[in-house]
């Protein structure tokens, strides 16, 4: 593929150019674009590695508005990205066929599936963004997209998916800082631990045999 054309510079004091891209986005982090969420996919954008027409969930109406921030021509969707949906879709969980596996939750990027392990699970419809991220790792099939045609386009919630996926993001570092936190705590107890001071002190707490 050809190298995209070079970006328009920052305007000093102005959000940067990736910003005013992810601005652009529907924040549905469904990583069709070939980029892990719709941030990197605007950083690419903004430093000319890549296409303004990888993006369906932004449709055409997407293209154009990338297109015109970065003074380039207008693009057809690329193909090998997805389609457009003529029509805005959530996820729903066949409750009679769920195993309660969890993984839908995991990949969920915007926190929509309530659950736990074991247990049904359920997607709040009102805060599914139709990313399509939970359907490839359901074991058992039991996920469905069903059209919602009174939902706005994903764009026009963007904001607000957005900072789910930046709480999601929190939430999950901040169980990981705890796990590495109680790692270290269990690895310092074990390196203090004294098998010979150990075995003594369960001696003295034994009681005495009478002669």
């Amino acid at each position: 593929m050809a190298r995209a054309a070079a970006p328009p510079h920052d305007s000093p004091g102005d959000a940067t150019l990736a910003d005013r891209l992810d601005a652009l986005l529907p924040q549905t982090q469904c990583t069709r674009c070939g980029y892990p969420a719709c941030r990197p996919y605007a950083e690419a954008l903004a430093s000319g590695r890549a296409e303004i027409n990888r993006c369906p969930p932004g449709g055409d109406a997407g293209v154009a508005r990338l297109a015109e921030l970065l003074h380039r021509p207008k693009l057809p969707l690329d193909p090998s990205r997805g389609v457009e949906k003529s029509v805005e879709t959530v996820a729903r969980v066949v409750e009679a066929d769920c195993i309660g596996c969890t993984k839908c939750i995991q990949a969920c990027p915007v926190d929509a599936i309530v659950g736990a392990m074991n247990l049904m699970h359920t997607v709040m419809a009102a805060e599914c963004n139709g990313c399509e991220l939970c359907l490839p790792v359901c074991p058992v099939d039991c996920i469905e997209m069903i059209d919602i045609p009174t939902a706005p386009a994903a764009y026009q919630r963007a904001a607000h998916y957005r900072q789910r996926y930046n709480a999601r993001n929190s939430r999950l570092a901040r169980r990981a800082q705890q796990a590495g936190v109680e790692r270290h705590r269990r690895k310092e107890a074990k390196a203090a631990y004294d098998p010979v001071a150990a075995a003594l002190a369960r001696a003295r707490d034994q009681p005495r045999r009478q002669p």
